[in-house]
């Protein structure tokens, strides 16, 4: 929170943004579930990170339910920032780590995500 407090973001919202980079015009469902969170509340976080003007929204045109987003300019700047950001973090709360031992780590966190998961892949727990 310390590193990205200026941005007055949550982790969920960060997620979003992040995900969005990586796979512009998304769908609103798959993209909740890619962020494990829960489709009928991520309405709400995207229609803030739409207010704020970081994403567009829009309907499929082959399916005018399903909404898909796309990540704006002014949310790709915040995005790429945040994410320098969650870099500086990762790397202090690693920093006692051996480099081995810091790869084991992100190894073992991504199975305990990946085992919590449901094949819809929403979390599990």
């Amino acid at each position: 929170m310390e590193e990205t407090a200026g941005f007055d973001v949550t982790p969920v919202q960060f997620a979003i943004l992040h995900e969005l980079l990586a796979q512009p015009g998304e769908d609103q469902v798959t993209l909740a579930s890619r962020v494990a969170f829960d489709a009928a509340t991520s309405g709400s976080v995207i229609g803030r990170l739409e207010k704020r003007g970081w994403i567009r929204r829009e309907p499929d045109t082959r399916d005018r339910r399903r909404k898909l987003l796309w990540i704006t300019p002014e949310g790709e700047v915040a995005a790429l920032q945040m994410r320098d950001a969650a870099q500086r973090v990762q790397e202090r709360l690693t920093a006692p780590l051996t480099p081995q031992e810091s790869a084991d780590l992100m190894v073992l966190l991504s199975k305990v995500v990946y085992n919590h998961q449901d094949p819809a892949g929403t979390s599990g727990a």
